[in-house]
């Protein structure tokens, strides 16, 4: 008799999911609904379509079972494919559906890829109306991800081999008598390489055989490298100085975990990804290829424009503190929490600033107190532009003179120093860092690491999310818009949850302002031109 093979046989399998489970996914579906995505994916179901006909899997279900996935830690193609088999959650999305991980990587490249920024704009913008969301307050920070490339085949521009082969060149045509009508170039063209070619064919008879053989295989094999440079020149180009083979759009960057060989002492291929961040959201990404948070300040908060508003304060790490991005803050009306390069030494007095700009703007005062003023040195001009010099005179018997000048050789006969100073630039500094000391800066400097830290430290630590997966500079900024707005989401399902937002630090009422601490020549001094 038989036990165990008798079995039952379903046509259609039956999966019963928990009550609270599918309150959940009603309403995150309701919210994808609210958002209006759906008329960005419409446009790639109807059949009026250029191959004709519907797809062969709901590409509404698609995308939501997507964003699930990243919300939830099934961020990857092949996690995903699995979860819409042996997940209830995920089956109930796809109504049992089970689509491979190819339908998937094709839905991301095609749909999502080319919409990135209006699908994070709708549903960030549905967010925000949903859980009343106060982002007057923001942080912005930036973190380097590898890219998903071969780490040893990477390139350097060749623009100092590209200026040898260049003179050397030159230096051909001059003692040939060759294009003499062109203009020297530091970087030679192919163009002008390919134009002496043709000369030297048409001045054959005036060259011997071996003349000609010689010079003219000498030119093609310049022409062949200069090509090559060109090529380089132009993957990398105008702000880069690196690309990776496997990977064009990466560039080699320091990474602070370095698990080939420790703390950054190794050159990897990787992105540069901006975010802002409010209450715990990311309110706005962006994916570069500098290396330096520097230029990319603008750009960011450029992105945040996608809310029709900038945010009240703003506050960032020292890696943004330049006179551009100051001006870009006081333009947009934007408090300015940015620290500056000099916050940290002034703050605890051991790299203080040697002057600072009086409130009448036209004067400075040094550490030991001596007011400098505007001065004009014949024949010299400063090196930044919208700067002038301040002299201050009776340096002799200050204390702090071998601080102030340990950039200087043989500083003990003056009695002055000459200081470049850009007004504007210092007096955006100072009012930068009266922010910064004030109660409401002290929250927002606590907040800063709690909150935009914070949301990298989710991901590359909790998830283990440290490497790109996609390749192209395109690629990769979708998939940061999903891995951020899984993060969203999956704190979008606690408040559907609680009712209530994660809360953060507030600054007591008792709190008095900081200041900087005094600085101490005895200390200052040591610091001097050998150090």
């Amino acid at each position: 008799m038989k036990y165990f093979t008798i079995r039952k046989r379903f046509l259609v399998p039956s999966f019963d999911l928990e009550v609270e489970e599918e309150k959940k996914i009603d309403r995150f579906l309701q919210f994808l609904e609210d958002s209006e995505v759906g008329r960005v994916i419409n446009k790639y179901v109807l059949n009026s379509t250029k191959f004709g006909g519907r797809p062969n899997v709901n590409y509404y279900n698609l995308f939501a079972v997507i964003l699930f996935g990243f919300a939830f830690g099934k961020d990857t193609l092949r996690d995903l494919e699995e979860a819409c088999k042996y997940d209830l959650r995920y089956i109930s999305i796809m109504e049992q559906v089970r689509p491979s991980y190819s339908t998937f990587a094709r839905f991301i490249k095609n749909i999502i890829t080319p919409n990135e920024k209006e699908i994070f704009s709708l549903l960030m913008n549905q967010l925000i109306k949903e859980i009343k969301l106060d982002n007057i307050d923001a942080f912005l920070d930036g973190s380097k991800f590898e890219a998903n490339s071969n780490k040893y085949k990477f390139v350097w521009i060749p623009l100092t081999f590209h200026e040898r082969i260049s003179t050397t060149f030159f230096n051909i045509l001059k003692d040939n008598n060759l294009c003499t009508n062109f203009d020297v170039e530091k970087y030679v063209s192919s163009k002008t390489v390919s134009l002496s070619l043709t000369e030297l064919n048409n001045k054959k008879d005036k060259f011997s055989e071996k003349q000609f053989s010689d010079l003219m295989k000498t030119l093609s094999a310049i022409l062949l490298k200069v090509m090559e440079y060109e090529e380089k020149e132009n993957i990398c180009g105008p702000n880069r100085k690196s690309y990776f083979k496997t990977d064009k759009d990466a560039t080699a960057m320091c990474l602070k975990a370095d698990y080939y060989s420790g703390l950054g002492t190794n050159l990897h291929a990787a992105y540069n990804t901006q975010i802002i961040v409010s209450k715990g959201f990311v309110l706005a990404y962006y994916v570069s290829q500098s290396r330096s948070d520097l230029s990319d300040f603008i750009t960011t908060l450029d992105y945040y424009e996608i809310y029709n508003s900038y945010p009240t304060n703003l506050c960032a790490d020292a890696g943004y503190g330049s006179l551009e991005d100051y001006l870009y803050l006081e333009k947009h009306n934007i408090g300015n929490y940015v620290k500056h390069s000099s916050w940290e030494g002034n703050l605890d007095a051991t790299y203080p600033d040697s002057y600072r700009l009086n409130e009448d703007k036209s004067s400075i005062t040094c550490l030991n107190g001596l007011i400098g003023y505007p001065t004009i040195i014949p024949k010299r001009h400063p090196k930044h532009s919208n700067s002038i010099f301040f002299k201050i005179e009776g340096c002799s018997s200050c204390e702090f003179k071998p601080y102030c000048m340990r950039f200087i050789h043989n500083y003990e006969n003056n009695d002055h120093k000459i200081f470049e100073v850009n007004i504007e630039f210092l007096a955006l500094k100072q009012k930068a860092e009266k922010n910064l000391l004030s109660p409401k800066g002290i929250e927002l400097r606590v907040n800063r690491s709690i909150q935009v830290e914070g949301v990298f430290g989710n991901e590359k630590q909790n998830k283990q999310y440290t490497r790109i997966r996609r390749r192209g500079i395109e690629n990769v900024s979708s998939e940061m818009m999903l891995v951020f707005l899984g993060s969203n989401l999956k704190k979008l399902f606690n408040y559907f949850e609680l009712n209530t937002l994660q809360t953060f630090w507030v600054v007591p009422n008792e709190l008095e302002a900081q200041t900087f601490k005094k600085p101490s020549f005895k200390k200052l001094s040591k610091k001097d031109k050998k150090n």
